[in-house]
């Protein structure tokens, strides 16, 4: 009876034995299936880099080469020939409106005036004199027109009487003319001993302007019209560039613009778009542009070489992302946008707008969250992706968290 039982029960043992191996073996196949089968899902997606969709301010600007030029310049000249005497302004000197800034020897002028003034003199003599003679012509014409009302005076006496008159009050005419004329020289060799003060006057802009060269010494003899400085002013300043027609229509006065200068290469100044030529030069096909620059401090010189940043268009609230997240397909621009989880990548379609630098403009629908930047030339829409751990992108793709203290 216990040898047929512990047989049993040995079947039995048997018999559960095999059936663990066998659960066993199955277990341990479908383990090493969903192993492999994660491995190889692993291996299958595509290492990218990914960078933030970024939303906010963007602007076209575009820098073009010019140069520096006088808001406003006029060069002092006499007006009549002579020796330079005295030269009161030099090269870098301020000057005021008006102020004198040179004087010629005056000596001949000083007589010139000296000889109208006695020729003034003369004319206004022979006018009395013309006058007093006219007064006695006209007494002897009367005298005769009374004695021959009665009968005494014959009609030639009073016809020669009546010329002589009339030759008397021309007389009086020819020398009013003439002291007409003489009190003209006069005042013209006033006006020339005048123009021996050589004054710097201007219309418009800054009571005080700057010397900018200098052409003669002091002692040189000159002719009228010979020029003697060159006066500028220097704030503002004037900054030119020339323009193709591809930005032209995008210039508009008023326009900001921010220079620089090799000078200073650490200082930005602030200008605007001033002027803008209405017609192209046929030889270099660009249109001039001129803008007005502060220069409180006169640091900005004409003639110095400068870079001039205009902003041709801005938008304020943009969907940016990097310019090396686009990519073409089909014909069409567009971007890879990385699944909230960072397990896929989807392909979106986006129209480009304004580049600044690295930073692109685009539209397109649903446009938020992280881009693929790199390594999309091996993604299709859908596929797997696992970012690549430790790269700059990623970091930048993580939020920022701030610590208090």
């Amino acid at each position: 009876m216990t040898s047929a039982l512990l047989k049993t029960w040995s079947k039995r043992l048997l018999i559960i034995g095999a059936v663990g191996l066998l659960v066993w073996g199955l277990y341990q196949h479908l383990d090493l299936t969903a192993t492999t089968t994660a491995s190889n899902a692993a291996e299958l997606a595509v290492p990218v880099e990914v960078a933030p969709v970024e939303n906010g301010p963007i602007e076209l600007l575009r820098t073009f080469t010019g140069t520096l030029e006088a808001h406003a310049e006029f060069v002092v000249a006499p007006k009549v020939s002579g020796r330079v005497a005295v030269l009161n302004a030099d090269l870098a000197d301020e000057v005021t409106r008006g102020q004198v800034v040179a004087v010629l020897d005056d000596a001949e002028y000083v007589q010139d005036v000296a000889r109208a003034q006695a020729a003034l003199a003369v004319a206004k003599a022979s006018q009395i004199e013309a006058d007093s003679l006219l007064i006695i012509a006209e007494r002897e014409l009367e005298r005769v027109d009374k004695l021959q009302a009665r009968g005494v005076s014959s009609e030639s006496q009073r016809d020669i009487a009546k010329a002589e008159q009339l030759a008397k009050q021309a007389q009086v005419a020819v020398t009013i003319a003439t002291v007409a004329s003489a009190e003209a020289n006069l005042e013209t060799a006033r006006i020339r001993l005048g123009y021996t003060q050589v004054n710097a006057g201007w219309r418009g802009g800054r009571e005080q302007r700057v010397v900018a060269e200098r052409y003669v010494d002091e002692g040189e003899t000159v002719a009228a019209n010979t020029p003697l400085l060159r006066i500028v002013e220097l704030d503002p300043i004037t900054a030119v560039f020339y323009i193709t027609e591809r930005d032209y229509a995008q210039l508009q006065p008023g326009q900001a613009a921010t220079l620089s200068t090799d000078a200073f290469p650490n200082a930005r100044f602030q200008g605007s778009i001033q002027r803008i030529a209405p017609v192209f030069r046929e030889t270099s096909r660009q249109a001039r542009i001129e803008l007005q620059v502060a220069n409180p401090k006169q640091r900005l010189k004409p003639g110095m070489f400068i870079r001039a940043t205009v902003t041709l268009q801005r938008v304020d609230e943009a969907v940016i992302v990097p310019g090396q997240a686009l990519t073409t397909r089909e014909g069409r621009d567009g971007v890879f946008l990385v699944s909230s989880d960072g397990a896929q990548a989807r392909w979106c379609v986006v129209q480009r707008g304004i580049q600044q630098d690295a930073r692109v403009q685009v539209t397109g629908e649903g446009i938020a969250g992280r881009v693929v930047v790199l390594g999309q030339q091996l993604l299709e829409d859908g596929s797997a992706i696992r970012i690549a751990p430790g790269t700059e992108a990623e970091r930048q793709a993580k939020p920022l968290t701030t610590s208090s203290r």
